[in-house]
């Protein structure tokens, strides 16, 4: 299976024994065990591996190599003797399977050993890049850029002293995992390049696995033509639509205009080529997909049949809906028995399916994934503050909208707080996270407001985290700005079950202006930033509004302010746009409301002024009694695009603070500069279990 980790201890010993770097997984079946001589080399290759000291790699030198030699491991902290690794401090990372044995009673293994030298030849060395032309050492060297834009950020779950019925379902949601990944490489138009990724340099295996797919996809190497996992530098063509179909651009459009565009562009459909050019037809996923899906199901039934208490019965019906799901693509049952779920009727978070449409090119598919988690209980109390206002919530935000829109009764759950265990296929992004969502997008639960909103709150707590997060607030803000962001876990929190609270409120996905849904209104790209830009503005304005009502105090309301500047900026650094073209929602609906803050004056950059770090001249300071009058003022403007399906509008708001030359867009430079000097985190996951 591709990115499988390698657990072989003769493997292993090899890397240092021919002084190179890892060689591709094994093909199945095994290889047959290594001939005597082999053996022999292997051999002195443990005596070597055992002589390399601890101390010879530093920490964080030691994770982004470990990456580029695609070993599943990572050196979590450096407190037991600071500068020397110690088996207490090292994690074996998921992929696809159980990464191999680190630590056995207590000591490194001599696989870990032999990893270890490996990684610390390559740190005196720099890796082999011996018979490699010109092209190709500056692909290699493209890929390797491509990585370490990418900083490794943990999250661990300890499972070991979990009771057996716990265990057995992490172990087939694990499964079902695996299998979820390999829909979604087809989503993406990737499996048929998976056997010749596997065959390549160990850091072109591992962007394979990282980005589920050759190509780029972080700010300095997206547009670097030399930048991709295989020499043959594949161009992105979706699974979803014919190769030829997508040749020569603006399929996506050309399909919008088709007679059958609303079959053709379904969430939950295939599209084929049965005849001729012209000749499409939707396929159902549950048929396009029927191997996987339908192995899929197996796991979740049998996840479902290792539930035998009865306080996980919500988890259980869950359960077997989505495994009836996947096998008839009927997937409003199963978001029936998923929105009954919630945090005090299950300790664990699952959602298994196709839900986001971003990495769709017509932003029209549903891409397939896993979430799964613990309940934090920590949300209860959220819960309890902004349950009774949720109503309230929805009027003021139809109020804004304008007309034709009308409030409407509101009955979503509020966000659950979920640690989470593993994200999979769709959710799990190549750099960054989603830290909060709210589903589903289709059907009688989403149109009913009865949908289920989650907080991610486990994400990007560590110390490098936030070390990076710090650097970053102190390269572009002034002194006097620094206060308000305090650096600590949770900082984002109280935002995102704003943000995701808002999606269930005002003009959402399937409401329909001048009988058009925002997908038929506006271009599924177009739609998706705007949904989320609606989101976001809420979560501003519902801060100061929940201020005003009592619910937060002003500095509360000021800090979930001042950390959404911060958040916007991150999202500004990783560009408008993918390689191809396509609009990134995030990235615009943040340059969106921070150019608009800054021609309001609720933000102002003071050119001659040294950042708070003391070295960067030029800095952002915030007037933060002038934010709620902008806030309200956008939000105004946004909700009431979407109320009246207003595209010319939204076309104008995008060209003014995303396409448009002048400061703003220059300013939007130096963030990114600025904040691309850290490595963005990317989530690695660490399961452990007996």
């Amino acid at each position: 299976m591709r990115g499988a980790p390698r657990s072989s201890l003769a493997f292993l010993l090899s890397l240092v024994a021919m002084g190179c770097t890892p060689a591709p997984p094994p093909a199945v079946p095994p290889a047959p065990d290594p001939p005597p001589d082999a053996a022999e080399v292997a051999s002195s290759a443990a005596q070597r591996a055992d002589e390399v000291p601890l101390n010879a790699v530093p920490r964080l030198d030691f994770n982004r190599i470990a990456q580029e030699l695609d070993l599943p491991v990572l050196w979590v902290s450096d407190t037991a003797s600071p500068g020397s690794i110690e088996p207490g401090e090292v994690v074996g990372l998921w992929r696809h399977g159980a990464p191999p044995r680190w630590v056995e009673g207590g000591l490194f293994t001599p696989a870990f050993r032999a990893a270890y030298a490996a990684v610390a030849k390559v740190h005196a060395q720099g890796h082999d890049r011996g018979g490699a032309d010109d092209r190709e050492k500056r692909r290699r060297e493209a890929v390797e850029l491509e990585l370490s834009q990418g900083r490794p950020s943990l999250v661990r779950t300890d499972l070991r002293e979990a009771a057996e019925e716990d265990r057995v379902l992490v172990k087939h949601v694990l499964a079902a995992a695996t299998l979820i990944e390999r829909i979604y490489l087809k989503q993406r138009g990737a499996t048929a390049l998976a056997a010749d990724a596997a065959k390549q340099d160990p850091a072109s295996r591992a962007l394979f696995f990282r980005n589920q797919g050759p190509w780029c996809a972080q700010p300095r190497t997206e547009s670097n033509p030399d930048c991709n996992a295989l020499p043959s530098k594949p161009s992105r063509v979706s699974g979803l639509y014919p190769a030829a179909l997508q040749q020569g651009g603006k399929f996506c459009e050309a399909l919008e205009k088709r007679p059958d565009q609303a079959a053709l562009l379904g969430p939950f459909t295939v599209v084929e080529a049965r005849g001729g050019a012209d000749k499409l037809e939707a396929v159902p996923y549950s048929q396009a997909f029927r191997e996987d899906m339908e192995a899929v199901s197996r796991e979740l039934k049998a996840a479902a049949a290792g539930i035998q208490s009865p306080a996980e019965a919500a988890l259980k019906a869950y359960l077997l809906a989505a495994a009836q799901a996947f096998l008839d693509n009927k997937w409003e049952p199963a978001d029936e028995a998923w929105s009954r779920m919630n945090a005090e009727n299950s300790r664990w978070y699952l959602r298994i399916g196709p839900d986001e449409t971003y990495a769709d090119p017509c932003s029209r598919k549903a891409g397939f994934h896993v979430s799964f988690a613990r309940i934090n209980q920590a949300s209860l109390a959220w819960q309890r503050k902004l349950d009774p206002r949720k109503s309230e919530m929805e009027e003021a935000l139809a109020k804004l909208a304008g007309k034709p829109y009308k409030a409407r009764k509101v009955s979503f759950h509020l966000p659950d707080f979920i640690d989470i265990v593993i994200n999979a296929g769709d959710s799990r992004s190549a750099a960054g996270a989603t830290v909060g969502q709210s589903l589903p997008n289709w059907g009688p639960v989403a149109n009913e407001g009865r949908g289920r909103t989650v907080a991610m709150t486990n994400l990007f707590e560590d110390d490098d985290s936030l070390g990076a997060s710090r650097a970053m607030v102190e390269s572009l803000l002034c002194r006097d700005a620094t206060p308000l962001i305090p650096i600590e876990p949770g900082m984002q929190t109280m935002s995102t079950v704003l943000h995701e609270a808002a999606h269930n409120l005002g003009p959402s996905h399937e409401y329909r202006a001048n009988g058009k849904t925002d997908d038929e209104a506006f271009g599924g790209p177009l739609a998706a930033t705007l949904e989320e830009l609606k989101a976001q503005t809420a979560a501003l304005y519902f801060a100061s509004w929940l201020k005003d009502r009592g619910v937060l105090d002003k500095t509360t309301a000021e800090r979930a302010l001042a950390g959404d500047v911060v958040w916007a900026f991150g999202q500004i650094s990783q560009g408008m746009t993918t390689s191809d073209g396509k609009a990134k929602p995030y990235p615009q609906l943040a340059a969106i409301q921070a150019g608009r803050l800054l021609e309001k004056g609720a933000m102002t950059w003071r050119a001659d002024e040294v950042a708070a770090n003391g070295r960067d001249k030029g800095c952002f300071t915030l007037a933060m009694d002038r934010f709620p009058g902008v806030v309200e003022q956008l939000a105004r403007e946004v909700l009431g695009i979407k109320a009246r399906g207003d595209k010319a509008a939204a076309l104008k708001l995008k060209e003014a603070y995303v396409d448009q030359d002048g400061t703003w867009k220059t300013l939007r430079g130096v963030i990114q500069e600025r904040a691309l000097r850290n490595p963005k985190g990317t989530l690695v996951y660490a399961v452990e279990l007996p």
